[in-house]
């Protein structure tokens, strides 16, 4: 099964409310994931995207690159969490939001495996954000602090 239907069985699965917002995995590739989010299922009473749905794909999507991450580097032995997260909202997204996250620096990256196969626990911040789909202005941009654990 290739990365993207696999996350896609694992959010659905695992976070039964990716299914209720119909959130989909669009792509892994070049170590950068997106996600999109419809916003029929997470529309708030303005007739855009709710907030809570846009906090909740901006966390997956970090989630989601992580968990895909790992299993590219062969660790599979971990659980991957959220400890800390900040938000800000410059636009509202008027459609479906396609929420972005990227490959933090490579040393960063190799600081945070080191650590992991050392102690058993490390974390990383990750950069995401959502867009409205069509545009590639961010809507929403989030950072937050991830921790893998065993």
């Amino acid at each position: 099964m290739n990365p993207v239907e696999h996350l896609q069985q694992v959010l659905h699965h695992d976070i039964p409310l990716t299914a209720d917002m119909q959130m989909q995995v669009l792509s892994w590739e070049a170590h950068a994931l997106r996600l999109r989010l419809p916003l029929e299922p997470n529309v708030n009473h303005k007739n855009t995207m709710f907030g809570g749905s846009l906090y909740c794909g901006a966390v997956l999507v970090g989630w989601g690159w992580l968990y895909l991450s790992l299993r590219d580097a062969g660790i599979e032995d971990g659980h991957i969490v959220i400890q800390e997260g900040q938000i800000s909202y410059p636009q509202a997204v008027r459609g479906a939001g396609i929420a972005h996250c990227e490959m933090p620096e490579a040393a960063v990256w190799q600081r945070f495996i080191t650590t992991y196969q050392r102690r058993g626990r490390a974390r990383i911040t990750l950069q995401t954000r959502i867009s409205n789909e069509g545009s590639d202005e961010d809507a929403v941009r989030f950072s937050g602090q991830y921790v893998l654990h065993r």
